[in-house]
């Protein structure tokens, strides 16, 4: 069993507990739930923003403990501050140390898109997100049938919400081809043995059609990396434990958008 395959049996454990302790229709009466959400490609296009994606993350299966000590409203406040196109927030308990409130607590300081990062597998979830101050949901192809990617985003936006797709590799990529998807991410890191590489971004960079916003995510450590991933096609970068390993998230990455100016 991979670590995808448990993350995943475990959410669905989870996502059952929380359907007992609140129902769909009481999420939907939630004071955030009528909120308008940020535009992803109104950010992405702002001259101002970087095409940052800069994440909020304490742990990790393959790192365990990141950072223990930065609060939620100062890292992503320092996020927004250097230019952030988006700020994502791990909301996953049980290996990524996050929660809703983390969310909620990054919505309540940002004026900026926010993803809830998550192992979405049900709808609920997306009502969930939206519900606790999300503008954008993330739907991962790797644990998810064609079925699937295409109800949940269609579900996400007549919510409202923008709609980042994660991909691994082209036969995910071609399978997930919707018009309810705002951008597709490849994920450089694969989710079944955690190894990461650049080389999955290029490979699949010009297989994106242009009318998808191209997000490049893990593994990005540097800004020449960034530079050369602007040159070979994509406008997002999504960034997390580059920031969050040092000891001032927003301190690491006001240096980082500095050198890339």
């Amino acid at each position: 069993m991979t670590i995808l395959d448990k993350i995943v049996d475990r959410k669905r454990v989870e996502v059952a507990e929380a359907k007992s302790k609140v129902s769909l229709e009481e999420l939907e009466g939630y004071p955030l739930f009528a909120r308008n959400c940020y535009s992803l490609k109104a950010s992405f296009l702002d001259p101002q923003r970087t095409g940052i994606i800069a994440e909020f993350k304490r742990a990790s299966p393959s790192k365990g403990l990141i950072n223990g000590h930065s609060t939620v409203e100062d890292v992503v406040k320092g996020y927004q501050e250097a230019g952030a196109s988006a700020v994502s927030v791990l909301t996953d308990p049980d290996f990524f140390q996050g929660s809703l409130a983390d969310l909620t607590q990054a919505r309540a300081a940002l004026t900026i898109p926010l993803l809830r990062k998550e192992f979405i597998v049900d709808k609920y979830q997306i009502a969930e997100a939206k519900a606790y101050g999300a503008d954008i949901i993330l739907l991962i192809a790797a644990c998810l049938k064609e079925k699937e990617v295409e109800e949940f985003a269609d579900y996400a936006k007549s919510l409202g919400l923008n709609v980042l797709l994660e991909v691994h590799n082209e036969e995910e990529l071609k399978r997930s081809l919707f018009d309810s998807i705002d951008a597709i991410g490849v994920n450089n890191r694969n989710l079944k043995d955690f190894i990461v590489d650049l080389a999955h971004s290029y490979d699949l960079v010009t297989k994106i059609p242009d009318n998808y916003i191209k997000v490049s995510e893990s593994g990005i450590s540097d800004t020449d990396t960034i530079k050369k991933l602007k040159m070979a096609g994509f406008q997002g970068f999504l960034i997390g434990e580059n920031f969050m390993k040092t000891e001032d998230p927003s301190a690491s990455i006001k240096k980082f958008v500095e050198k890339l100016k």
